[in-house]
């Protein structure tokens, strides 16, 4: 790879790479890797990527928020490091523009996936202080300016649904999508004799739960910011 070809993201980053092919590996889809050996393509980046964030963020939700129970702070966490909010940094980087991907678009689960990629590429290549200034960098502010009810979507919706007399709400698949390596589902919940709530997510679990926040911002529970 030519030294300057990422010149662009890498000053979006923030960060120079000490060995650029890491970042062409992290930003190569399994649709355009020559031969489809998962080290040629972000898949092994991303699986360490994804730890290396999850210790970051919560490093920084433990400095920023010293005084909120554990329960609050795993909640945080697990908004912080979704698959969606990954996305909208990858948005933020304008990383799709230099992903490598064949037949088809960045689509949410790409680029969430594709961002923890990067993360792991600059760990591999600068270390811990190297990946820290850049979540630092793209996750502090949403952590500063978090918005909206931080609670759990499916134990919030199953307790409203208690205190009106209707049953658990029931989780049910209707659409699978994606290839096997990365998976989109779309789960719908009914709650007594509300409309379904319909939600997105890289798992069935994250599905779940914006299901249920579907119900609880249409019932004007959870505000829409």
């Amino acid at each position: 790879m030519k030294g300057g070809e990422f010149g662009l993201f890498q000053r979006a980053l923030g960060y120079a790479f000490a060995d650029p092919s890491l970042l062409a590996t992290a930003l190569t889809h399994p649709s355009a890797a020559a031969g489809g050996k998962c080290g040629d393509t972000y898949e092994r980046l991303e699986f360490l990527g994804d730890r290396v964030l999850g210790l970051l963020v919560a490093d920084m939700l433990d400095a920023h928020l010293p005084n909120v129970p554990e329960g609050e702070l795993s909640r945080r966490l697990a908004r912080l490091v979704s698959g969606e909010t990954c996305a909208e940094v990858a948005r933020d980087m304008e990383l799709a523009r230099h992903l490598r991907i064949s037949g088809g678009r960045a689509t949410t689960s790409v680029l969430g996936d594709a961002c923890e990629s990067v993360l792991g590429a600059i760990y591999r290549d600068g270390g811990l202080p190297a990946a820290r200034a850049v979540v630092e960098r793209f996750w502090r502010p949403r952590l500063e300016t978090m918005s909206g009810p931080s609670r759990d979507a499916k134990t919030e919706l199953q307790e409203w649904a208690h205190r009106r007399g209707f049953e658990t709400p029931a989780y049910a698949q209707v659409l699978r999508s994606g290839p096997d390596h990365a998976p989109e589902f779309e789960i719908e919940v009914s709650v007594g004799t509300l409309s379904p709530g319909r939600g997105r997510g890289r798992s069935k679990r994250e599905a779940e739960f914006d299901a249920a926040a579907d119900v609880l911002r249409r019932e004007g529970v959870w505000s829409a910011a």
